[in-house]
């Protein structure tokens, strides 16, 4: 007894794209009270706009925490920039305390790493840039350098290192994808760094003055240059890659299969139909190590391979008496034209004296 089975493949609908609500007001206006830490410099620094002479440990341990904190799943939302083609996002929004909503003529939304500013001198939130850093590496940035490493002081630790690590991770994966975080165990300190620059700069300004679990206020500031090897030449290969996506991007696909079909017609290389170069079936895995290009062997010509090479006479060499005959038959073509033209001029007068009687007459009178 034989049945007919059936079956039937279920296929699964694909998740609705959750579009975005208008942003919601995060402040109201006059809720926030500023409260300004008691200065203990004695001179105004009008390039840092703060005050200069102080204790620097003073400085660090008087900040206050800051009353706002953006929450991005709450916060986010559409604004008038999303109309407008504005791609910079609010500063407010990321410090938790814009009070215009979908008012507001700014993004309320993370950076899009894929979307290049229009400008690169300055960040994500507008702000213009600078040629070097500050001392203390606070600010907007400089524009010299793409920094997207951020430097977390002033962490209460309260168990090892690995701990430590997961509660960093926790409050800045909030702001973008990260990369690496190291932290310096017994020194209440943390580097995190973001995959993108964009994430850097908004998680700077978003955890500025923030607390993670233990009530403490962090010092957020950017971090130098890493002095590891390893990581600078990471650092450039990662910068060269992009220089050629953003170069790729930009050109021809069609200009770009040209010039590696004529590379690979110079270099005597074969292409795959995906335009890469294929490997010689010929050689094989043996371990050998000569080049895969194989170049392109002209034959010589027959004038090259028939001709016996000159031998050397007496003291001169072969190639010797081969160049004394080239100048001797370049001689003989410049001396006849040199002859033709010396008969062709006429003699010049010779003359004696002052040269008076040369002056337009023959006469000594």
């Amino acid at each position: 007894m034989s049945t007919d089975e059936t079956t039937t493949a279920v296929v699964a609908k694909p998740k609705p794209v959750k579009k975005l609500k208008p942003a919601r007001k995060q402040v109201k206006a006059g809720d926030i009270e500023r409260k300004e830490t008691p200065q203990t410099g004695k001179e105004y620094n009008i390039w840092y706009n703060k005050w200069a002479g102080g204790d620097r440990e003073d400085n660090y341990s008087n900040k206050v925490k800051s009353q706002t904190r953006c929450n991005i799943k709450k916060d986010s939302g559409l604004t008038r920039a999303n109309t407008t083609g504005i791609r910079y996002c609010c500063l407010f929004f990321a410090r938790g305390c814009c009070p215009y909503g979908w008012e507001c003529d700014y993004l309320h939304t993370l950076p899009d790493p894929d979307n290049a500013l229009p400008d690169s001198s300055k960040d994500c939130f507008a702000r213009d840039k600078f040629s070097d850093y500050r001392d203390d590496m606070g600010g907007v940035g400089s524009f010299n350098r793409q920094n997207r490493t951020l430097y977390v002081g002033r962490i209460k630790e309260t168990g090892p290192g690995p701990e430590t690590e997961d509660i960093v991770t926790r409050h800045f994966k909030e702001w973008g994808e990260i990369e690496r975080i190291r932290v310096l165990q017994y020194r209440s300190v943390a580097f995190v760094t973001y995959v993108s620059e964009f994430g850097a700069q908004f998680a700077k300004e978003a955890m500025a003055c923030q607390s993670l679990d233990n009530d403490e206020i962090l010092n957020v500031r950017w971090a130098t240059e890493d002095p590891n090897p390893v990581q600078k030449v990471a650092e450039k290969r990662r910068l060269e890659e992009i220089g050629q996506e953003a170069i790729k991007a930009r050109m021809d696909p069609r200009i770009v299969d040209a010039m590696r079909a004529v590379r690979a017609l110079e270099d005597g290389d074969i292409l795959d139909d995906e335009g890469e170069v294929a490997e010689d079936p010929e050689s094989g895995d043996t371990g050998d190590p000569e080049p895969k290009r194989r170049r392109i062997e002209l034959p010589l010509p027959q004038e090259a391979t028939s001709k016996p090479p000159p031998q050397p006479l007496g003291l001169l060499s072969a190639d010797t008496i081969e160049g004394l005959k080239y100048f001797a038959e370049i001689r003989k073509r410049n001396g006849v034209s040199a002859v033709i033209n010396r008969k062709a001029m006429p003699p010049k007068p010779l003359t004696s004296g002052l040269g008076v009687a040369d002056y337009g007459s023959d006469e000594e009178d």
